[in-house]
């Protein structure tokens, strides 16, 4: 007797796999993998001025305030798939294995959208009478004369915000369209040296480092929205019992009613999102052509 069997180690394996891919969300986002829903934070809302000192003179003390704020882990998507126990018997274990990959590839690529919608809540840098200015909503159009430029200005508004030291622990992140990508690897190709050459014999790929920024580049975007800035400070939580996770169930109920021949293939994601008020001058929404 010939058994077609499923392992679910097996598929839960396949489905990290792609749920753990290198993906732009990981890579800038403060990721918290958790089961709770509610996670608060805080952060000084009335602060304490520096007083003059007068010898001999009492102090008068100050108040301090603290506004706490909340990341809910309240939004989902799930991917059930179901197979006929017929199919599983003649299409074997490849097929199931395919169908971790896509579940995990389709859930990925929901985060990765989710968190780019996320750009009313950083803060808009735009084009301004030629230069690029935080808290401008105009559109950039991303070309040979303006890729630079857009690095250099994302860097001085963090400059300005007094951003430079979680700049330099954090590092700085730019997530371009491909068009936009491919306009900046002209540039480099096109400028420098050492780098050009490197650029030249070996391409660029999504994660590498020009004028001090990491550069990446996603399918997922808003329209005319980029996302920007200092690495993991946009928070991300991620419900971790479901993540990664598959179910299945063998003779599930029918939509119709009865039961289904088959086996049910189960998996979902439930995220959250937080942009910290003190550090949203160091995320930003650039607005592009």
């Amino acid at each position: 007797m010939a058994n077609t069997i499923i392992y679910t180690t097996d598929y839960e394996t396949t489905l990290q796999r792609r749920l753990a891919h290198p993906t732009n969300w990981k890579e800038v986002c403060k990721v918290v993998y958790t089961d709770t829903r509610t996670i608060t934070t805080g952060y000084m809302s009335t602060v304490p001025s520096v007083q003059t000192v007068t010898r001999g003179t009492a102090f008068n003390p100050q108040d301090v305030a603290f506004t706490a704020e909340n990341l809910t882990i309240s939004t989902g998507r799930d991917m059930p798939v179901f197979v006929d126990f017929a199919d599983l018997a003649q299409t074997g274990y490849n097929t199931q294995m395919e169908i971790a990959e896509t579940q995990g590839d389709l859930l990925n690529e929901f985060i990765e959208t989710n968190v780019l919608a996320q750009h009313a809540s950083f803060t808009d840098v735009g084009l301004t009478g030629g230069v690029i200015t935080s808290g401008s909503t105009g559109a950039i159009t991303v070309d040979a004369s303006t890729v630079d430029d857009i690095i250099r200005g994302i860097k001085r508004i963090i400059r300005v915000a007094n951003g430079q030291s979680k700049m330099r622990q954090n590092g700085v992140f730019i997530i371009w369209r491909p068009a936009d990508f491919e306009v900046l690897e002209a540039f480099v190709q096109a400028n420098g040296f050492n780098m050009a050459d490197i650029a030249l014999k070996n391409g660029t790929v999504e994660g590498f480092k020009y004028m001090g920024v990491e550069h990446y580049w996603s399918n997922d975007y808003t329209t005319g929205h980029l996302f920007a800035g200092v690495k993991n400070q946009q928070q991300l939580g991620v419900l971790r019992s479901l993540y990664g996770k598959m179910m299945s169930q063998d003779f599930p109920a029918g939509s119709s009613g009865g039961i289904l021949s088959g086996t049910l293939f189960y998996s979902r994601v439930d995220i959250g999102h937080l942009t910290p008020t003190t550090l949203k001058p160091l995320l930003f929404d650039v607005n592009v052509a």
